[in-house]
């Protein structure tokens, strides 16, 4: 796992000194070894964190006209190794970026249509004088891009970029809307106006002054067949077949040169990664990772304890007061150089941080509460449909009668889950998800946004925008649609982002067996009534974990990797949002307004509305802003 940075510049020669300066801002991503490539307007440059081929794999790496800088792990490079040595080529080391870089010579950008992993890769092609770029099948590892007058700018991180000279500084608008919104900057925007994000299965091409972008992978279509056609044989076969997937993922992604051990919260997803890698090495020598919460209704390391031992692993565990957490928010705009407000960040560097400790790799749980239905918003989906068509000014009622219930700070609260619940109903269907899981309707975003930044946009359609064109462009309806929706936005968005800027940031790799394009074919594939039964969610996949997992693990109730957000904004946060969001500091940043924020803040501390989303996501917003445009009125 690596750090990539680059650019091709419009003058006659790129400058050494500025792509070394890419290259140091994004040194969490590989501490181990850095390396550069100049060669007229273009400059590579890689930081290394050594996983495979420890003594063989550095990088810039030539052959023949072209190199290659690469960030990423490539689970089926040693088949393909063997065919291209069949036509020829003779390595000269073991690593997987080398097949990369043959296969582009044998290929072309073909490549990138036979290699499976996570990937960010860039590829000087310099008989061509081309820059290829390109991004794996679901957006698992980053990668930025800047285009203008000046040339290309690339990299792994934002932070990256914006060490170049010539990189756009300016808030984008849309993306600001959008990130209040989604909890993120959903692809392929980024907060910084004319700086995007490369989509996932897409790959581009600089040559001439000219970037030509190209799809080369999509999550197919789900089968345009009758259910009983979708069916399998047998409800026995499908699982099999799934077992059968998902063991020869965690086997392709325990390859590793250097120590590796597996994420344990004692949820479903991240125990059947456990059990599936326990079967593949000795009893005892895979470890396990976790932590805990003092709060009761945030912690389930008893769970993954019980996991442990019954899998025999080496298990470790921290138990993390609420304090080490609130210390860490102040530092978190420093590792996310885009806004982002989804709490689970500070849990998830904190484990991966305490994970390093002992291992350099860690398998994870991520992608199956997408591919299997997971989330609680698919309960709550027919239900949805059946008062969604209702008049809007009936929900807007309703929504404020919620602040009559009683209020509490626990994990999914009966209050919370009503005001969000409520939030979604009177909207088309493929907006209701986004509704449920956001911190701001597009109606709060008018009136907590300046007249300068509302005026920028058109409300709902502006917002809403990269819904309805993903709507469009797909053949599935209903709740189907809902779940290419989590898949395509809040997974490859927000999920993956956390996970990646989280574990790299403790230069700690983390891959997603979930996610193996076999996987995710084959559950995508299934029809949807074998991922949720009544009101049982991940129903195929918990009848293919019985045999590996108790019952007490498969069939508990659902509860996901959260922070006590509401109470720490009562108390031990309360000083840092006074600061940072005070009516004053507020209204010299110019984004926000100073009265809205004001009633936010006073509504939840004196109890009457929980708005825990909405406040995170405006203090997110501001530690980014203090720390990447400084502390001046609004960019």
């Amino acid at each position: 796992m690596c750090g990539i940075v680059g650019f091709v510049t419009s003058q006659p020669k790129a400058e050494e000194r500025i792509v070394r300066a890419m290259a140091k801002a994004i040194t969490h991503r590989g501490p181990d070894d850095d390396g550069f490539h100049l060669d007229g307007p273009c400059a590579l440059g890689f930081r290394r964190l050594s996983i495979i081929d420890l003594s063989g794999g550095h990088q810039p790496m030539t052959a023949a006209h072209a190199t290659i800088v690469f960030n990423g792990e490539i689970y089926n490079f040693q088949p393909l190794k063997v065919e291209l040595e069949q036509k020829g080529h003779v390595f000269a080391n073991k690593s997987d970026t080398e097949v990369i870089l043959r296969g582009y010579l044998e290929w072309g950008t073909a490549v990138f249509e036979r290699i499976h992993g996570m990937f960010g890769v860039a590829i000087w092609d310099a008989k061509h004088q081309r820059l290829v770029l390109a991004r794996d099948r679901f957006g698992k590892k980053p990668l930025y891009v800047a285009e203008g007058a000046f040339g290309l700018i690339f990299g792994s991180e934002l932070k990256g970029l914006l060490e170049h000279p010539a990189c756009p500084r300016s808030v984008d608008a849309a993306a600001l809307r959008r990130y209040l919104a989604f909890d993120c900057v959903p692809s392929p925007d980024s907060i910084l106006e004319g700086v995007r994000k490369l989509p996932e299965g897409h790959l581009a091409v600089y040559e001439g002054g000219r970037l030509r972008v190209e799809q080369f992978y999509r999550v197919p279509d789900a089968p345009p067949h009758s259910l009983l056609e979708q069916l399998p044989a047998s409800i026995d076969t499908a699982c099999e077949r799934l077992r059968e997937e998902l063991t020869g993922a965690v086997r392709r992604r325990l390859v590793s040169d250097v120590p590796l051990g597996v994420f344990l919260s004692g949820g479903i997803d991240s125990s059947a990664v456990t059990a599936l890698a326990a079967k593949e090495v000795p009893r005892g020598a895979l470890k396990t990772f976790s932590i805990g919460f003092s709060e009761a209704s945030f912690d389930e390391s008893s769970y993954a304890r019980l996991v442990a031992k019954q899998l025999g692993t080496d298990h470790h565990e921290e138990t993390l007061s609420a304090q080490a957490c609130v210390d860490l928010v102040p530092q978190i705009a420093d590792q996310l150089d885009e806004p982002f407000a989804d709490p689970s960040y500070v849990p998830t560097y904190l484990l991966s941080k305490f994970t390093r400790k002992h291992v350099t790799v860690a398998l994870g749980g991520d992608g199956a509460d997408e591919l299997f239905a997971g989330y609680d918003s698919f309960l709550a989906h027919p239900l949805g449909v059946a008062l969604g068509g209702l008049p809007r000014s009936l929900w807007n009622q309703a929504s404020a009668l919620t602040s009559l219930l009683p209020k509490s700070g626990n994990y999914m609260s009966l209050d919370f889950r009503a005001r969000q619940f409520l939030g979604g109903l009177g909207r088309p269907a493929h907006h209701r998800h986004q509704a449920w899981i956001a911190s701001f309707t597009p109606e709060a975003l008018q009136e907590v946004l300046t007249p300068r930044w509302r005026a920028a946009g058109d409300g709902v359609a502006d917002v809403y925008a990269p819904l309805d064109a993903f709507a469009a462009s797909r053949k599935e309806t209903g709740v189907e649609l809902a779940e290419r929706f989590y898949v395509h936005f809040y997974m490859k968005d927000d999920i993956l982002v956390k996970v990646d800027r989280a574990s790299m940031a403790a230069s700690l790799e983390v891959r997603a067996p979930f996610l193996d394009t076999r996987v995710v074919e084959f559950a995508m594939g299934l029809p949807f009534t074998l991922k949720m039964r009544g009101l049982s969610r991940k129903w195929l996949l918990k009848k293919a974990l019985e045999p590996l997992l108790p019952a007490e693990i498969l069939y508990r109730k659902k509860h996901g990797f959260a922070l006590p957000v509401a109470a720490w904004l009562k108390g031990p946060l309360r000083p840092l949002i006074e600061e940072l969001l005070s009516e004053q500091a507020v209204a010299q940043a110019g984004f926000f307004e100073p009265r809205v924020v004001r009633r936010l803040i006073d509504e939840h501390v004196n109890g009457r509305v929980d708005h825990r989303k909405p406040l995170w996501a405006l203090l997110m917003f501001e530690l980014w802003r203090r720390r990447w445009l400084g502390k001046g009125t609004s960019s």
